[in-house]
């Protein structure tokens, strides 16, 4: 059904800057409102937003909280999500108000995977602290014994989280590493997809604890998966063992993995994301055998214009009167 709307276009909120391809998209098609210093919205301006626009192009960042979706009047009827994790939306409430909300999935898919990947290469090979110490002009030449990481090729690799990117870091693993890959997912994979991605399921978190060198984290941030990986389960990884998340911080207790890491119960950590970011843990950041990156998983050209296509897309089929491709609420 097509919505009400006020004026010729549709007023479009985008709380972000986007690829400059897409600002110009949006701004030929609705009647745009941008972003233009990049500044992370309040809750008030966001409450402004929505009652203000027919729609917000949303973003990571942005706090939806049910207080600010409680606005009066609500003018807004979609909130269309530059990303695909929806977390950060509070769904209950904007289905409970009548919002649309749509992501932009499988787009990022293949770039998410390979930041994995390189996480693992950087945290095994130590490149990080590599190249802070050549940086810092610390390096004084080769020798046998210095600065000596894990090989990658052979690793067992334990993917925890087993969609669109768990499958593509499994089929990168097993085809360019040769790593024996195992998944586990709350749904159990089909035998077709595992045997596709070189992959041999297993039925428990803690079994993909106890079993993998690496452990990679690719699931979504629910009330179920928040703190997944706490002080208990990181007990049960091997002491030669690292953890990747490059999913959502929450599903990592970080008090717990930094005390993990200084005891050495895991040699070490790769992170993409936080709990709480864009603040980090000072706590991480004075730790050698951490690889910490600012949530850079999707940030490719190709990827980041995609998205913003797929965001347009589905804001172009709801103002149509179609259902949007990528609605989650």
């Amino acid at each position: 059904m097509t919505p009400p709307l006020r004026g010729d276009r549709p007023i479009v909120t985008v709380t972000r800057r986007l690829p400059d391809q897409v600002e110009r998209l949006l701004v030929d098609e609705f009647d745009t409102r941008l972003n233009h210093d990049d500044h992370a919205f309040t809750a008030a301006e966001l409450r402004a937003a929505l009652g203000s626009s027919d729609a917000v192009l949303c973003t990571l960042t942005d706090r939806v909280t049910g207080d600010v979706l409680s606005v009066e009047p609500l003018r807004s009827r979609i909130l269309a999500n530059f990303g695909v994790g929806v977390n950060h939306i509070d769904l209950a409430t904007a289905r409970a108000r009548g919002l649309v909300v749509t992501n932009t999935p499988g787009v990022l898919t293949e770039c998410a995977a390979d930041l994995t990947m390189a996480l693992i290469l950087m945290l095994l090979r130590r490149l990080g602290e590599g190249e802070r110490e050549l940086r810092e002009g610390r390096w004084t030449g080769w020798r046998p014994t210095h600065l000596l990481g894990g090989r990658v090729s052979g690793q067992t690799l334990g993917i925890i989280g087993f969609g669109r990117i768990g499958q593509a870091v499994a089929r990168r693993a097993s085809r360019g590493f040769g790593m024996r890959v195992l998944a586990y997912s709350p749904s159990a994979p089909r035998p077709e997809t595992l045997a596709e991605c070189g992959a041999e399921p297993r039925g428990s978190v803690e079994e993909v604890l106890r079993e993998a060198g690496i452990v990679s984290l690719h699931c979504p941030l629910t009330a179920d998966t928040h703190y997944l990986i706490d002080a208990t389960r990181l007990g049960l990884m091997r002491p030669d063992a690292v953890l990747i998340n490059t999913a959502r911080g929450g599903i990592v207790d970080e008090a717990a993995l930094v005390a993990a890491l200084r005891a050495g119960t895991i040699a070490g950590a790769g992170l993409d994301v936080y709990d709480g970011e864009p603040a980090v843990r000072p706590d991480l950041l004075s730790l050698e055998n951490v690889v910490l990156l600012p949530h850079l998983g999707s940030a490719t050209r190709e990827t980041r214009l995609a998205m913003g296509m797929r965001a347009l897309t589905n804001l172009q089929a709801f103002f149509g009167g179609a259902p949007p491709a990528d609605r989650v609420a």
